[in-house]
């Protein structure tokens, strides 16, 4: 297919994948995405109608049926895999409810005759295709041996030879059907489940066509997928280990390019996908390539396929050095022979189940600990375990010794701490201890790509971010007591010299001791109410210094209590000061001395400067302490929800608020001194001058935590919410 129609067919993936993971309520409308007047429009519009159907028949309710797309688009008629389209419907729907084979044949007489043949090869209770018949499999071996450029096979020209590996012959040829570039593999007596394979669709999963048994004989199989000249992981890796890596991402286009060369391939210019790649350092490639790997193998898990054959040369590139991932969900005949192929690879459940059947079968996360593997030996040139063991039970041993210390070595010098931690918790030879999927493992390599983000979740050992996340009691107080107390003293000094000085001695003592009772009391409570609410925040930074492995559930419940603790800090000052503003004004009036209306008026305003000081001081030096040493420590240890950057976007629109709030003291100081009467005002002249410099000062302060503190939030922000950019990428 012509590039333009690539283009086409990858907006659609996207769009499906934007539809599924925002929870959607209307698919994208397939008639947006075909080309009008393109060559290749009649392949474009098949390819699209296979997405189309597929999709829709896996969301609840049903799908979409090939004779409304016939009716929708008369030129489908024409296509010369019609046949094979009305086979798929017939396999989505009986994956979703029982079919009548006889009824649904009835629907589509013209092509009853081509779907039967079809249908032929699939069992009553058994949606994969038969295997083709022992009795020719020499015969088909031979055949296989003997393909050679130039030959035709069925409806493809072989044009060149791309290399053989575990399933079987792959060549690059010309399916004259669809006049379009494939990548044929042909194999004798292997199926590598090409119709499972097909269900994928998504930017960073080979495309797999169809298979077909040609009429050369009954026991070939050839596949047909999506073509990428780009080489594999295999050439990567050689690369690597010729180059430093310090060429940084043009270690990648180099190894691609020289893959182009190999098939005659032009190299690409003026590409985005390329310039990102080269402003790369080696680690940050290596995070960018397992991001999108990660990402492929969620979409797989969530679609119920997993990979179990991850290896360099199931990693494929397209002329702009974006990562695919070829050969899912192995067919049990081949399996053993794929596993022997990969089990560098291959994580300690897999050997373990090698070694007894009676073993749990692996899940996802062993597809994570085999792309971990994958990445660390890009990342590092050389194998995290020692496989020069000729045993599947040394093997198995090694990787329950976890990485060895030879390898720890050869990291690069400029390799980020958060990919470290990324890659060792893929080795984990504990499942439990792993990425639970590859969603979270995406999330985290994201976190490896933003240099802010990755600084704040993994300091430096001996930066004062990290020694500071175990002093949380300490400066949460002293960030709500300060200004408090700075408040508090402004407020009694100013009571004492516009109001207590006129009253008795009698007056004075009865109010010392109401204000002592009430500040002891309202002080105690706001502690026990701001130890409770912030429990979590207290027990589990400890408990993960100290191993202790919690739930999601615990860890979400924690990142919420931090994104809000300095709002509920300031939610129970304001109760605090709301409390001492309705009590204090009653003890006024109940002492023997008379109280007048200026007196209530000045009380007021000095409560109002006062408390705009006690909760908008505490407000960022609590939140920013939070938001740069301790929030960032819990997006390390597993999944984060979309929920969370909801959080961090609504505390970055109230620190907004705050900081006008804090702009506005020394105008509040101001405006309040000059309704006071002139012998009034000379009292207190020296104390508002100094609160007025002191708070502009103070307000710069908080301006540049204000900044600091929005550099982090949209850094935790990007973090927290990976998949968009992810899904922004078209498919390449």
């Amino acid at each position: 297919m012509i590039e333009s129609g690539l283009d086409h067919v990858a907006r659609f993936v996207a769009a499906w994948q934007r539809y599924l993971h925002e929870n959607r309520l209307d698919p994208p409308l397939l008639a947006d995405y075909v080309p009008d007047g393109a060559q290749a429009r009649l392949a474009v519009l098949t390819d699209l109608v296979r997405i189309d159907l597929r999709q829709r028949w896996i969301r609840p309710g049903g799908g979409k049926r090939i004779m409304e797309y016939r009716k929708e688009f008369p030129e489908i008629e024409q296509s010369p895999i019609l046949a094979d389209l009305v086979y798929e419907e017939f396999l989505a729907r009986r994956r979703h409810a029982p079919v009548d084979a006889t009824a649904f044949l009835a629907e589509y007489p013209d092509l009853a005759a081509e779907v039967r043949e079809r249908l032929s090869t699939v069992g009553a209770d058994d949606e994969t295709q038969a295997e083709p018949a022992e009795l020719d499999s020499e015969q088909a071996a031979a055949l296989v041996a003997d393909l050679t450029p130039g030959r035709r096979i069925d409806d493809f020209d072989l044009r060149t030879d791309l290399g053989t590996g575990a399933l079987g012959r792959v060549f690059l040829a010309t399916q004259r059907s669809m006049q379009r570039l494939v990548a044929v593999r042909f194999s004798a007596g292997i199926s590598a489940a090409p119709r499972t394979m097909a269900q994928l669709d998504h930017p960073h999963i080979v495309r797999v066509f169809d298979q077909r048994m040609p009429a050369e004989s009954a026991a070939l199989r050839l596949v047909y997928m999506q073509y990428l000249p780009g080489g594999t992981a295999e050439d990567v890796l050689a690369e690597r280990r010729r180059g430093p890596e310090s060429a940084g991402g043009d270690l990648l286009l180099r190894a691609v390019d020289a893959a182009m060369e190999v098939r005659g391939e032009i190299r690409q210019t003026d590409s985005s996908v390329r310039a990102e790649i080269a402003e790369l350092s080696w680690p940050e490639t290596v995070a960018w390539l397992g991001r999108r790997l990660a990402d492929a193998l969620d979409y797989a898990a969530r679609q119920g396929v997993l990979h179990r054959a991850i290896k360099p040369s199931n990693v494929l590139f397209t002329a702009e050095g974006s990562p695919k991932l070829a050969d899912f969900t192995l067919h049990d005949s081949t399996r053993t022979r794929a596993q022997h192929d990969s089990s560098a690879y291959r994580s300690p459940e897999e050997l373990a189940l090698e070694l007894d059947p009676a073993a749990p079968e692996p899940d996802t996360r062993s597809d994570i600990f085999s792309l971990g593997t994958l990445l660390w030996e890009m990342l590092t040139g050389s194998a995290a375990f020692d496989d020069e063991a000729d045993t599947e039970a040394a093997r198995l041993d090694h990787r329950r010794r976890g990485v060895r210390s030879t390898a720890l070595e050869r990291i690069p010098a400029d390799c980020p701490a958060a990919l470290r931690r990324v890659l060792l918790t893929c080795l984990e030879p504990d499942p439990e201890r792993r990425w639970p999927n590859g969603a979270t493992l995406a999330q985290q390599l994201d976190l490896c790509l933003d240099d802010r983000a990755r600084n704040l979740v993994d300091p430096p050992e001996r930066s004062w971010r990290r020694a500071l996340r175990r002093w949380r009691i300490l400066l949460v107080t002293l960030a709500v007591a300060v200004p408090n107390a700075l408040a508090s003293v402004y407020n009694v000094e100013h009571n004492a010299k516009l109001i207590h000085y006129r009253q008795t001695q009698a007056a004075q003592h009865q109010f010392e001791i109401f204000t002592a009772v009430s500040n002891g009391v309202a002080f105690s409570l706001g502690t026990v109410v701001l130890v409770y609410l912030s429990r979590y925040l207290i027990f589990v930074p400890h408990g993960l210094r100290t191993g202790v492995r919690y739930s999601p559930e615990v860890l979400h419940r924690t990142r919420t209590d931090a994104v809000l603790l300095g709002d509920r800090a300031v939610l129970v000052i304001f109760s605090m000061w709301l409390l001492s503003g309705i009590s204090f004004p009653v003890v006024l009036y109940a002492t023997s001395d008379a109280v007048t209306a200026a007196d209530y008026a000045h009380f007021v305003g000095l409560h109002v400067v006062s408390g705009a000081i006690a909760l908008t001081y505490p407000f960022f030096l609590v939140n920013f302490y939070i938001i740069r040493c301790v929030y960032p420590m819990f997006l390390s240890h597993g999944e984060i929800h979309e929920k969370d950057v909801a959080r961090l976007h609504g505390l970055r629109r109230r620190s907004a608020f705050y900081l006008s709030l804090a702009a506005s003291i020394p105008l509040l100081a101001v405006a309040g001194a000059t309704l006071l009467a002139p012998p009034d005002l000379a009292k207190i002249i020296v104390n508002v001058r100094v609160l007025c410099i002191g708070s502009i000062i103070a307000f710069v302060a908080v301006y540049i935590l204000f900044r600091a503190m929005e550099n982090d939030l949209r850094a935790l922000e990007r973090m927290t919410a990976p998949h968009q950019r992810a899904e922004a990428m078209p498919a390449q």
